[in-house]
């Protein structure tokens, strides 16, 4: 599967793909998200007792409330000459938060960001008038955000990387960043892909198939791949996966250290003849493979063991992600979530975390650091999946039980599952009560409509939502 991957002509492993093509018309942008890296982004950190770990987030989730609105959209504070529709209001595709400031990057390709302390808008990413940015990346290593994006001098024909520190972003001076990769031809279907776990980014000039890879800390180069027989390059900690051009009857395939490119071993996966393969996927020592109407297979490279899980039991996902710490993966089909063990096990079957959209959108599902909590945007009522009511809620689950901890619902209130007491705090109040009127325009109802972007600030506690109306809200204690 691919990570997220951007149009021009563009939220665990921890990988952001952008890849450019051509802009669609209509003078927006595709936000198009796929699931598979947007969630391995989160630093892996070592896990908590399971027990303290579940009380604890039932503590943290239990009375947030809608907080506060920020506005993306503001026509009359743009630049005269900046490109037509970023001047329009458009639905929030991403939103990234580090030190105090959350970034809300809308479809049309506007940037900006709000600072937490003043509540108030610091400044828009967009540095040029006709810059569209299409992609988001907080770099931890440098404490700085890149911005991916395509020029309307371009023809929005390649994507261009900055780099800005976040200490320039909070003083206003988005401009004072500065361009990273300008050597490497990122034309479609060219792309840039950033590995947070191994410190790397990788990127793909088509115009000579040429694969490089970078240090994330410093941005040098540290070797590069030229082979036009590549198909595609799959990253997990420590290696590369390299997937040739397959045969008949088999696939070639390669693992590469990540650090210097020596080849660790070199074979082939023999497939059946004239059947699509849905995904190869390595993790650490473990060859996922899924052809069509086939059994998924298990590969253990170091010796080749083989297990298979029966087509019927694990049917394609639309996405799946690996949890690295728990040595597990998730799956996701018809608006389900399933955790799979690599034994070809289902270990959870999440409850009452129906998702409220169908295509897997995971610009709307969050996975913490210990990989122990997912939060996503979920149906209200999970026990009518027919049910079209306007307003989802924010489910907050346990990974390895399936249990749902907490949820935010119209009523504002983050319900715990098993304590009365909170669900029925609120029963005399209206859905549509209004919270610091002052400041915010919405009920908590219409901020749980149509929620298209969500993240969780594990250090503040804070959960953020962007809808399709361009509005950012703030939900916390």
């Amino acid at each position: 599967m691919d990570g997220r991957r951007i149009s021009a002509s563009p939220r665990p492993c921890s990988v952001r793909r952008v890849v450019a093509k051509k802009r669609p018309r209509g003078g927006g942008v595709d936000g198009f998200v796929n699931s598979v890296r947007k969630l391995q982004r989160r630093e892996i950190c070592s896990k908590r007792d399971r027990s303290f770990s579940m009380s604890d987030a039932q503590e943290r989730f239990r009375n947030i409330r809608l907080q506060e609105e920020y506005d993306t959209h503001d026509p009359k504070g743009h630049c005269p000459t900046i490109l037509p529709f970023l001047r329009k209001r458009s639905k929030i595709i991403e939103i990234v938060a580090a030190h105090d400031i959350v970034f809300a990057l809308a479809q049309s390709g506007i940037c900006a960001a709000f600072s937490r302390e003043t509540n108030q808008r610091i400044c828009f990413l967009n540095v040029s008038p006709d810059e569209v940015i299409r992609s988001l990346f907080y770099n931890k290593n440098n404490d700085s955000l890149i911005t991916v994006s395509v020029y309307a001098s371009d023809n929005f024909s390649s994507l261009k990387c900055r780099t800005t520190r976040i200490e320039y972003i909070k003083r206003g001076k988005p401009d004072a960043g500065f361009a990273l990769f300008e050597s490497e031809s990122l034309k479609w279907p060219g792309f840039v892909e950033f590995d947070d776990v191994n410190g790397k980014v990788l990127t793909y000039s088509a115009q000579d198939s040429v694969y490089k890879v970078f240090d994330l800390k410093n941005y040098t180069m540290l070797y590069s791949i030229s082979d036009k027989n590549v198909q595609e390059i799959k990253i997990s900690p420590g290696i590369m996966l390299l997937i040739f051009t397959k045969n008949t009857s088999h696939v070639p395939l390669k693992i590469l250290s990540i650090e210097d490119g020596t080849v660790l071993k070199s074979f082939n996966h023999l497939i059946h003849r004239n059947k699509k393969v849905d995904f190869i996927e390595q993790f650490n020592e473990k060859l996922l493979v899924k052809q069509e109407n086939e059994n998924l297979q298990i590969l253990d490279v170091r010796n080749s063991e083989l297990t298979e899980v029966s087509k019927t039991d694990f049917m394609t996902p639309s996405a799946f992600i690996f949890l690295y710490e728990n040595q597990l993966f998730l799956t996701f089909r018809n608006r389900t979530v399933a955790v799979w063990n690599f034994r070809g096990e289902l270990v959870t079957s999440f409850e009452d975390h129906l998702l409220w959209h169908p295509d897997c959108n995971t610009n709307n599902i969050y996975i913490t650091s210990d990989q122990d909590l997912i939060i996503s945007y979920c149906k209200a009522d999970s026990d009518d999946p027919l049910s079209e009511g306007t307003a989802g809620s924010i489910n907050v689950s346990n990974i390895l039980t399936g249990k749902c901890l907490a949820k935010i619902r119209a009523d504002n209130c983050s319900t715990l599952e098993d304590d009365s007491s909170c669900s029925n705090s609120n029963s005399g109040s209206s859905s549509k009560k209004r919270v610091k009127a002052s400041r915010i325009r919405s009920t908590p109802a219409e901020a749980l409509e149509d929620i298209t972007a969500l993240f969780y600030d594990e250090e503040r506690n804070e959960i953020y939502t962007g809808n399709r109306h361009g509005l950012v809200h703030v939900w916390s204690n």
